[in-house]
């Protein structure tokens, strides 16, 4: 198994025209994505929250979140970002992959449709069906 990286186009939701390409370290085991704060200044898009997350050798970290549309190979949906600071690595993220209806496949090393399970209620409505 290797990394796996692809480029996305990042962009304000607010401002369909302004957008950027970022190549991204796919890590389907952080949950959000990252992409550079001199990216998401150049885009015009701004922080909104601060949370806490925890790295792997257990220190406590408090990192910005902003909202920014992504878009890879025809698919697009907003998604929370964490601002990057120097020396940050961009990322793709479980919950933008899950947004694209995409999961990483690492023995080929490329992104795969998901299976999205929908099953219907005896009302005749959809249910989303948690595993």
């Amino acid at each position: 198994m290797g990394l796996t990286f692809v480029k996305v186009k990042v962009g304000n939701p607010a401002n369909g025209h302004r957008s950027e390409e970022v190549q991204c370290l796919v890590d389907s085991g952080a949950v959000y994505s990252l992409v550079p704060e001199p990216v998401l200044q150049r885009l015009e898009i701004e922080p909104h929250s601060t949370r806490e997350f925890v790295l792997a050798n257990g220190e406590v970290i408090h990192r910005r979140l902003a909202t920014a549309t992504f878009e890879y190979e025809g698919r697009r949906g907003d998604s929370m970002v964490i601002v990057g600071e120097p020396g940050d690595d961009p990322l793709l993220g479980a919950t933008t992959l899950e947004g694209f209806g995409l999961v990483l496949d690492p023995f080929r090393r490329e992104l795969r449709p998901m299976q999205l399970p929908l099953k219907q209620s005896r009302r005749g409505t959809a249910v989303v069906d948690r595993w």
